[in-house]
């Protein structure tokens, strides 16, 4: 009787993640993971979005400001591709912050156990998402190995 309960309790709580997926995709839209730097200003015009960029030696971060309170912050290469993301505050849209690594994202995801509870921890070699929260404040973050400038660590994404 016990295996069947924690059985149940593992399909409620999957179902409960697709539900948060979904929930996530249907938010406003931010720049997405791998894109150029260009689609960053067209999410802070869309959003009414205040933006700080805060130059760096080996890449700058670009931190969008919506009037909801959420915080999107877009690491962009000297290249002027968007090579990660972090967001916190109020759930943003992985499927445009992720933009063609969505899909990617969401099959890992939905072969996670249930014990892991409401954070996700996905590293498929080249992409890698951390999330963890609830579904009014969540803080996260996305990078793509292949992409960071030489001389940056993913430890530093955050």
């Amino acid at each position: 009787m016990r295996e069947f309960r924690s059985s149940q309790l593992a399909r409620i709580c999957h179902l409960g993640l697709l539900a948060a997926l979904i929930f996530l995709v249907t938010s406003p839209l931010f720049a997405s993971l791998g894109e150029d730097v260009s689609s960053i200003r067209s999410d802070q015009a869309q959003l009414k979005a205040s933006v700080r960029v805060v130059p760096g030696s080996h890449y700058s971060v670009h931190e969008m400001q919506t009037p909801s309170g959420t915080v999107i912050r877009q690491f962009v290469s000297p290249a002027g591709t968007v090579f990660a993301v972090t967001w916190r505050g109020f759930p943003a849209n992985l499927e445009q912050l992720l933009g063609s690594y969505f899909g990617e994202y969401v099959q890992a995801a939905s072969r996670q156990t249930a014990s892991r509870g409401r954070s996700v921890h996905i590293d498929n070699g080249n992409l890698v998402v951390d999330s963890a929260g609830h579904m009014r404040s969540v803080v996260g973050r996305a990078f793509l190995r292949q992409k960071i400038p030489s001389g940056v660590s993913g430890d530093e994404i955050h």
